[in-house]
């Protein structure tokens, strides 16, 4: 979709691609940073990512979704209510052309913080 050049911060990931693609981005970083204000922003993997006690969650911008990785156990836990998305063992693919599900994101996000207390 843009260029592959690696950005270290998640502003420069986001500002890389469309401006509506960039909305999505953000609307998606806010969910999460609402969803756990101390979690930390940062690139890895050469995407946005959000550490808490260890990698939380990523997303990416594809060229018709957006991508969100909450890993295994966060896709097992909300199977249900994923099942209008595409998944995979660790990824979630949410259409360009559509709403973001953000309280679904928000509460795919508190239940990995619950996981990574435990860990």
């Amino acid at each position: 979709m843009a260029n592959k050049k690696v950005c270290e911060k998640i502003d420069g990931y986001i500002s890389r691609h469309p401006k509506d693609v960039q909305r999505l981005l953000k609307q998606l970083r806010m969910a999460i940073r609402k969803a756990t204000p101390s979690a930390k922003g940062k690139i890895s993997y050469s995407i946005p990512t959000f550490d808490f006690n260890g990698n939380l969650v990523h997303f990416a911008a594809f060229t018709n979704h957006i991508g969100f990785y909450p890993t295994f156990s966060g896709i097992k836990a909300f199977k249900k209510e994923l099942s209008a998305y595409k998944t995979s063992t660790g990824a979630i693919r949410f259409p360009l052309d559509e709403p973001l599900p953000l309280q679904l994101v928000s509460r795919i996000v508190k239940s990995r913080v619950r996981e990574q207390l435990v860990k």
